[in-house]
């Protein structure tokens, strides 16, 4: 969408140019007209520039400035915030990384060294708090329905984790419980994961927030590129995994498309 600016702006906009590019837009071989002229003297406190700095004696590097869209400046920020999460996360992998989580009922599918490196890499805010059995295909059948009802009323993150047939375990953390949505929703802060066999983690990448998604046919993680990170069907039986620009993620499971054996949904709350 376009922004209309009157003629008033137009030239305060201006003489802000001329007075930190001179070099570009004060040599100008085209007349000014005169308000541009008698407004060019005028205080520019009318944008975010400090008085006392004079532009002459600021190092290039402030010349490189650029103008960057609001959106693009909400993505940095969220970036930002991610990495700062993951850097309080690696200080308290540090001081805490034997440190298991308490949890509500035992696990089907975590054993001791999956919980103690799913723990060490979660966001800083749910660290120490009791992990909560929301979804159990051993409990609950085999239903998406059934998961997302599980979740109507929680506000707090979740991890999914999947066990295929060829018992291989991954998932992912998503920093909101999953519904029914038209749109997307999530934060920096999902990741994915998988032990094939090693343990390995995926966090956002920063090119797109495909975080979540998902509709009473499917449950989706991570998109772009013509996959999902993660899919899975309204049955939970069939599922698949491709690399997609949200994570740079590798597929997660040996196969692209898989079976599931048993899936958990664990919620955090932080």
């Amino acid at each position: 969408m376009g922004v209309a600016y009157s003629v008033g702006e137009v030239d305060h906009l201006f003489a802000f140019f001329v007075e930190w590019s001179p070099n570009m837009y004060g040599k100008s071989k085209k007349k000014h007209c005169k308000s541009c002229n008698h407004k060019k003297k005028k205080d520019l406190s009318g944008y975010l520039v400090d008085k006392d700095m004079d532009p002459a004696n600021q190092p290039k590097a402030a010349k490189n400035w650029k103008i960057i869209t609001v959106k693009d400046s909400k993505r940095r920020l969220s970036f930002c915030s991610s990495v700062e999460s993951e850097k309080e996360n690696e200080e308290y992998q540090e001081e805490d990384e034997g440190m298991l989580p308490v949890l509500n009922q035992p696990s089907q599918l975590l054993q001791d060294h999956h919980l103690q490196k799913l723990a060490a890499h979660m966001p800083a805010r749910t660290q120490g708090y009791p992990w909560n059995l929301v979804y159990s295909t051993a409990i609950h059948g085999s239903s998406l329905k059934t998961l997302y009802r599980n979740m109507a009323d929680l506000d707090s993150p979740v991890l999914l984790v999947i066990r295929d047939m060829h018992n291989k375990v991954f998932g992912a953390f998503s920093s909101d419980p999953f519904k029914v949505s038209q749109y997307c929703y999530g934060t920096g802060e999902t990741f994915l994961f998988t032990f094939q066999p090693d343990f390995q983690h995926y966090r956002w990448s920063g090119e797109n927030s495909y975080f979540v998604s998902g509709n009473m046919e499917s449950l989706h993680i991570g998109a772009g590129g013509g996959g999902f990170a993660l899919w899975l069907d309204a049955d939970l039986y069939h599922g698949a995994s491709f690399s997609c620009p949200t994570f740079n993620n590798p597929p997660l499971s040996t196969h692209q498309d898989f079976i599931v054996q048993d899936v958990e949904v664990w919620t955090v709350r932080g």
